[in-house]
């Protein structure tokens, strides 16, 4: 058993303490393991013993190795390496460690061949290419493999693998890893990855452990070359490394083994948890989307508030909350309904009238009349006063912009061309807008210029469904995937109709609508078919105050969240800090 000193014990950090505070933090395994990683590399991760044969006796021997080999004529003979200076060394080593460079600790350093395509097969060598590597780790990806016939004697047979071999990307993506393991079998590299292969006596795991830490990384990432983002092979035998006695290696090796399954077991756990977290959440929220009463409401609410602390307590519970909050709202929920509101049917009567009206004066087209909402289609029951209708029938507008795209140009005193990136959730964004002259913009502004109060929804793409009222005047002309829809504003609380198209139930309507082709495509008459809940003018109003007032506590949820995740990062760090210092 070592004997390790007072100051040393000292120096070696208390992982039990680190696991506990910085586990839970945001990212806190992965910073965990890079700790780890910094340890090991900086000779703080186990204690010293005196009795090892120092790092220098380790290199002579190394060094009398090599010079056999190449007196055998079984490696080539290596170049000199250039002397480390004192600048480029990282930090200090302890007593017994030598800094050395890459070149000087192996038999080959090397890269694949090109033009391997010729050769691939359905069986065979495994050929290995970048997307085999992985980042953060020196496992191999094997779950996608090229296989390849080599001709015999060809150029490439010289990167033939064997045991222990570590391999390097070295372009692209720089500093991905993955180390050959027992009983592979015959394979080989392409061009752009490194082959590096280490003296007998250094082959294990410690030296693929330390390329993975931040001072070697750090150092594959600084003199990045090439419009490929290339990295020489001279750049890699200049690389520094930290060199421990033999014995020690092997302890470092166990030491980062064990603490690393510990770093897998809180991962497992914290998906497990969150997994069980969501559930446990989306079941509560379930409760209340599925209650038919304020009584049943009002008792699903109390067993959730007992719970509160407890179930929303990350930002994705939050939103989960809000979400559930908008379902409660237009489904008649969240604020009671009062008997001398005059019935949604006679506001619907009151819309048909004025559409009538505007289509009689020439202000908007005729529209074309809409099936009846069957039964089946009701996705829940609505409370007494309220009606199913069709985006159609409460709407004067539905329409999209220009399907042919407009010209485009720079110059922000024009008029702004809204696209499907411009259209947030809920906010217009023109941080990234093109523009079109305003002559061309008049021409359409015939067939649709956007108003106030308007609701611009994306109708092309990953985002359709996203949308948000204009809240502003403010001149534009839109593109086809983006449609508009102005509800006729006598009978329709603008942001009532907006909330209602957010809701999970009409969000679902929508994408069982998608036409999924080259891309999800919510055609016109899908949107104008889309089934609304609608309240009573005055219970509209009730309603969007009741949610934003709601809303607002759920901000300032996230925000304390987001602060106290904080906190938890800056401890958590600063345990980190000191346990590498």
């Amino acid at each position: 058993m070592l004997k390790t000193s007072t100051d040393q014990r000292k120096l070696l950090p208390n992982f039990e303490q680190l696991f506990a505070t910085t586990a839970q933090a945001p990212g806190g395994v992965a910073r965990l393991r890079e700790l780890i990683l910094t340890l090991a590399v900086q000779g703080k991760l186990v204690p010293q013993d005196p009795s090892d044969e120092p790092a220098s006796e380790l290199l002579k021997k190394i060094r009398a190795e090599k010079d056999r080999l190449i007196a055998e004529g079984k490696i080539k003979k290596d170049k000199p390496l250039a002397v480390i200076a004192e600048e480029e060394k990282p930090f200090e080593l302890p007593v017994g460690w030598e800094w050395v460079r890459l070149g000087a600790l192996t038999e080959l350093i090397t890269s694949g061949s090109r033009d391997w395509a010729e050769y691939y097969s359905d069986f065979g060598p495994i050929f290995l290419r970048m997307g085999n590597l992985s980042k953060g780790s020196y496992r191999l990806r094997l779950s996608s493999l090229q296989h390849v016939i080599p001709p015999k004697g060809g150029e490439g047979s010289r990167t033939s693998l064997i045991e222990n071999d570590l391999l390097l990307s070295i372009t692209g993506d720089v500093g991905m890893l993955g180390l050959i393991p027992k009983n592979f079998g015959e394979a080989y590299i392409n061009q752009h990855t490194c082959l590096i292969r280490w003296m007998e006596i250094l082959r294990n795991e410690f030296f693929p452990m330390q390329m993975l830490s931040n001072a070697i990384q750090d150092q594959l990432n600084a003199p990045q070359r090439g419009v490929k983002n290339s990295f020489r092979l001279s750049d890699v035998s200049g690389v520094i490394l930290a060199l421990p006695p033999l014995a020690e290696q092997s302890r470092i090796v166990a030491r980062v083994e064990a603490l690393m399954r510990l770093c897998d077991a809180l991962e497992e756990k914290g998906r497990l948890e969150h997994t069980q977290h969501q559930q446990l959440l989306q079941a509560m929220l379930d409760s209340l989307t599925q209650t038919t009463d304020a009584r049943d409401l009002a008792r699903h609410w109390q067993r959730l508030a007992q719970h509160f602390d407890l179930l929303i307590d990350r930002p994705e519970a939050v939103d989960a909350l809000e979400q559930t909050i908008l379902q409660l709202a237009v489904r008649g929920l969240l604020v009671p309904q009062d008997p001398s509101d005059e019935p949604a049917s006679e506001l619907l009567k009151k819309i048909r009238a004025e559409k009538d009206r505007l289509i009689a004066e020439g202000k908007i087209k005729k529209d074309k009349p809409l099936p009846a909402i069957g039964e089946n289609e009701k996705p829940f029951e609505l409370p007494d006063g309220w009606n199913w209708t069709r985006v159609s029938e409460i709407c004067s507008i539905v329409t999209d912009g220009e399907h042919a795209t407009p010209q485009r140009i720079e110059d922000p005193s024009q008029v702004p061309l809204v696209t499907a990136k411009n259209v947030r959730s809920e906010f217009m964004d023109y941080s990234v807008t093109d523009y079109v002259p305003r002559n061309v913009a008049e021409q359409c502004w015939k067939r649709c210029k956007p108003e106030l109060g308007d609701v611009l929804m994306v109708s092309v793409g990953a985002t359709t469904g996203r949308l948000c009222v204009l809240r502003e005047e403010v001149d534009m002309v839109l593109v086809r995937s983006v449609t508009l829809l102005r509800a006729v504003k006598l009978g329709i609380d603008i942001s009532y109709f907006a909330l209602n198209l957010m809701s999970c139930d009409t969000q679902r309507e929508i994408w069982g609508s998608v036409k999924q082709s080259a891309q999800p495509c919510l055609y016109l008459a899908k949107s104008a078919a889309l089934k609304i809940a609608l309240p009573p003018l005055a219970e509209q109003s009730r309603i969007v105050a009741r949610v934003t007032e709601l809303r607002a506590l759920c901000q300032q949820l996230r925000e304390k969240l987001a602060q106290a995740r904080h906190t938890q990062t800056q401890l958590a760090q600063a345990w980190v800090e000191q346990a590498a210092a």
